[in-house]
């Protein structure tokens, strides 16, 4: 019987014996897949490339590709390819071949701190209080926010980008003359994101909350209670709901209906005796991976919670989670660098 099967009510099931352990070696701060291969992020100067394929026995980092002088404070990927800042002011994305490009450098080498990748070929990148967005033709906008950015996302239609910042997020059209539009809700946002259907926008703030707004009307949603702060969300398949980190449970905020989670109490799934670090729900299934600040990392049925233990704990913080597009490989990785690959 799968762990996932109706009437699993024993203690959790492993596939711990199923994991394939990496040894990136340097801390970690994101993972993606790059088609088959997924891409570790290190804190610092490179990306190592794992491939998936292999036995069940320690897999060996592929290539470790130097993409940053410095710090990599940001990354976002497509599944094409993974757009990264850096300290050292530099832009640059790698593909699945390894291959690096220089996309910007800030005249004054100043720290590029977000970045947002478009379905269409566009990015988005910022410094200081301003945000760049370079179309898929190449022609380049920029707009000053009023205070330092916070977070960047692209809406899942048309080219229309969100910017958080301190007292609330602006949207902007880059392609369009019309004043940009101010979201206004007070304290510091940070990172932002676009329901799937393009009716709500969510940032998670600097406090131990998320705000959110209904776009038809500019509604508040009011997202709190969280013992801290929010540093990773993902959508279930569909948008029906947002997963977020934050607590000792992960909380499941619903958005199925035309008022989102207003008025809503959100699920609370998994609960551990440790604070959730890191979730990203599965791309074609209502599952989830939850990864934990003691290193345990789970894997959640959303329907009715069924839980299946991935890694136990004992290790450092779990900093990053992700699954490839089919949904077949899940990579993890903690944030002293120890990771590892989970096929299906």
């Amino acid at each position: 019987m799968s762990a996932f099967e109706p009437g699993h009510q024993a203690s959790i099931a492993s596939v711990t014996d199923k994991v394939r352990p990496v040894a990136i070696g340097t801390p970690v701060t994101a993972v993606h897949f790059l088609g088959e291969r997924a891409a570790f992020v290190g804190a610092e100067e490179s990306v190592s490339f794992v491939d998936g394929e292999g036995e069940i026995s320690k897999v060996q980092v592929t290539s470790k590709i130097q993409v940053h002088g410095g710090g990599i404070l940001c990354a976002a990927s497509d599944g094409e390819r993974i757009l990264m800042g850096g300290d050292d002011g530099k832009l640059v994305s790698v593909n699945a071949k390894g291959e690096v490009a220089l996309l910007a450098t800030d005249a004054k080498r100043r720290w590029i701190d977000n970045v947002a990748l478009h379905s269409d070929g566009a990015f988005a990148w910022s410094v200081g209080k301003t945000a760049y967005v370079r179309g898929a033709k190449g022609e380049e906008k920029s707009l000053d926010v009023p205070s330092t950015v916070g977070g960047l996302a692209f809406a899942p239609k048309g080219l229309r980008l969100a910017i958080a910042h301190y007292n609330g997020a602006t949207l902007w059209f880059p392609n369009m003359a019309a004043t940009p539009e101010f979201l206004a809700w007070a304290g510091s946002h940070l990172a932002v994101t676009f329901s799937p259907d393009n009716k709500f926008l969510v940032t998670a703030m600097h406090e131990p909350a998320m705000h959110g707004w209904r776009l038809a009307d500019n509604r508040h949603m009011r997202m709190s209670g969280y013992p801290g702060r929010v540093r990773s969300m993902s959508w279930s398949v569909g948008g029906r709901f947002l997963a977020t980190s934050g607590a000792d449970t992960v909380i499941m905020w619903p958005f199925a209906s035309k008022d989102g989670p207003m008025g809503k109490e959100p699920a609370m799934l998994a609960p551990l005796q440790a604070r959730v670090s890191a979730v990203a729900c599965h791309p074609k299934q209502e599952i989830l991976a939850a990864g934990y600040d003691d290193g345990t990392i789970l894997l959640v049925r959303l329907e009715d919670g069924g839980e299946l233990l991935v890694r136990r704990r004992g290790a450092s913080a779990v900093a990053a989670v992700a699954w490839n597009a089919k949904g077949t490989m899940l990579a993890f990785a903690d944030q002293d660098g120890d990771a590892g690959l989970l096929a299906f």
